[in-house]
């Protein structure tokens, strides 16, 4: 059934975090370490994407995998409140042990899990035609085996039921390898908004040179498509059409954790996008999503609606 409203769709990643911290050094083996912070909560970058929309006051449409273990009943807990379409599969949950380290860097530890599993058909099933302006947000596809054979198909069917497509890559684990990039390049093709971090875009592009790679990358993209490269605590980047513009934000101190910071500003983007916000002002409501939300620990006691103000230009 075509809906009248826009629609916020995110498939990828949903699993779940368990983050501690913070620790100085790296214990000896066999040995056993008090760390003084720690939150169990839904994670993964579809999930964070979820989680951030709903504190934002949005009602996504979540399409991922589950596994069939009591952690995975918890997950649903967590995600109270979403549209969600979990495929239930016979693995154990995924599970990311996050360990944030003194200097501000992190240190994760991941189960292969149920991600193994989520199928493309089952994406297909639950993404209903659209209505003009949807957006459908794709994450992690290099987590999803599955999907990944066939994710260049997947893009074009969402383009086709009336999505804008937006995709964060994440990381290959196997590196940027010629058959990633070759791999990679077919994705972008159908994507109206390409999410990535400086690393990223730097790594696909194969040069340094963040203006240089910001071009190269861009070339790859079909005309009128945006490429956003997220900064850090330097803000973001926006490209479209030859043009670049910037967003600067202040220095957030004493954040402790980091993890979803990228998904965050994702929502914050793409919530004002569908809100028909210009690139300058969808990248400052990127940019004060993932303020709004980092400095927060424990995130789970984060309200529904509470953030809706970022929205805000």
């Amino acid at each position: 059934m075509k809906h009248d409203q826009p629609q916020f769709s995110i498939i990828g990643d949903v699993s779940v975090d368990l983050v501690l911290g913070t620790l100085d050094g790296w214990p000896k083996v066999g040995t056993e370490q008090l760390l003084p912070r720690s939150e169990l909560r839904a994670g993964g970058s579809a999930a964070n994407s979820a989680l951030a929309a709903r504190h934002l006051g949005l009602s996504p449409r979540l399409i991922g995998a589950i596994g069939d273990d009591d952690l995975a009943q918890w997950l649903l807990l967590q995600l109270a409140g979403i549209r969600v379409e979990l495929q239930t599969c016979k693995s154990d949950t995924t599970m990311s042990v996050g360990l944030m380290h003194g200097d501000g860097e992190r240190t994760f530890f991941t189960t292969c899990g149920h991600l193994q599993h989520l199928a493309p058909a089952f994406v297909l099933e639950h993404l209903p035609q659209a209505a003009a302006g949807s957006i459908a947000l794709f994450t992690a596809p290099f987590l999803l085996p599955d999907l990944r054979i066939h994710f260049s198909q997947l893009l074009a069917e969402a383009s086709a039921r009336g999505y804008q497509v937006a995709l964060d890559t994440g990381w290959p684990p196997e590196g940027w390898t010629p058959q990633v990039h070759q791999e990679v390049e077919d994705w972008l093709r159908h994507c109206d908004h390409l999410l990535l971090n400086e690393l990223e875009a730097m790594s696909i592009a194969g040069n340094q040179d963040l203006e240089l790679a910001v071009q190269h990358v861009a070339s790859l993209l079909k005309p009128g498509a945006h490429l956003i490269v997220k900064l850090g605590a330097a803000g973001a980047l926006g490209h479209v059409n030859g043009r670049s513009t910037h967003h600067t934000t202040e220095m957030i101190a004493d954040i402790f954790d980091t993890v979803g910071a990228g998904d965050s500003f994702n929502t914050g983007y793409l919530a004002a996008r569908l809100n028909q916000a210009s690139l300058h002002d969808a990248l400052a409501a990127g940019c004060r999503t993932a303020a709004a939300i980092l400095p927060r620990f424990p995130r789970k006691s984060i309200a529904a609606g509470e953030l809706s103000h970022c929205l805000q230009p």
